[in-house]
């Protein structure tokens, strides 16, 4: 006979065995150690958010790449407008003095000019030429309306072959590419040759 305390029997042993939970206190002293052992990993999506050295240098580098563009256009527009408000200012003062320069023309057109009358002439002629007002117009010019204003046909011409300015009535300037007068010409049309009789035999 097994000695057992006194009370205890072996129905008391079987409940008491049955009625210990399921996880002791050992089992989850077990588990913890065992977690405890687990590498924690970091998280890749944390890692991911957040943006890298070289895409920081790359987008750093584009903004100023950027700014380098803008200001390089900004100082092309003002240096171009800079030019045409330089080219505005030399047309308004050139233009009327064209008038002056017409009757320097026509004063020549009647002869020589006297010594001091021809010192002052194209002395001015000189100052406007430095200043860029550029004189154009020859007789025997191909007629282009965009430069020459055309005051009147006089016939035809078997010696040239496109429309061509035959006289010049007012010499055209310009500054630049821009037109200050049309050159105001007389033009003649292309003419039919004639042709010369062949010989007979």
């Amino acid at each position: 006979m097994t000695d057992r305390p006194q009370g205890v029997t072996d129905e008391s042993v079987e409940v008491s065995e049955e009625e210990t939970p399921a996880g002791s206190f050992g089992d989850a002293a077990a588990e913890m150690a065992n977690e405890s052992e687990v590498e924690v990993e970091p998280d890749q999506d944390s890692v991911s958010e957040g943006p890298s050295v070289e895409r920081q240098l790359e987008e750093r580098t584009a903004d100023l790449q950027r700014l380098q563009a803008e200001y390089l256009n900004y100082k092309r527009r003002v240096d171009r407008d800079r030019e045409l408000v330089r080219e505005n200012a030399t047309y308004h003062a050139l233009a009327p003095i064209i008038d002056v320069l017409d009757n320097i023309d026509r004063a020549r057109e009647h002869g020589p000019l006297e010594d001091g009358f021809r010192g002052v002439a194209e002395q001015l002629e000189r100052v406007v030429a430095a200043q860029g007002l550029v004189k154009f117009g020859e007789p025997g010019d191909a007629f282009d309306p965009t430069v020459h204003e055309a005051l009147s046909h006089i016939g035809t011409d078997p010696d040239v072959e496109v429309t061509t300015c035959k006289v010049i009535a007012k010499a055209g300037y310009r500054i630049g590419e821009r037109v200050v007068r049309a050159a105001q010409v007389l033009v003649v049309d292309p003419g039919e040759r004639d042709e010369a009789p062949a010989n007979e035999m």
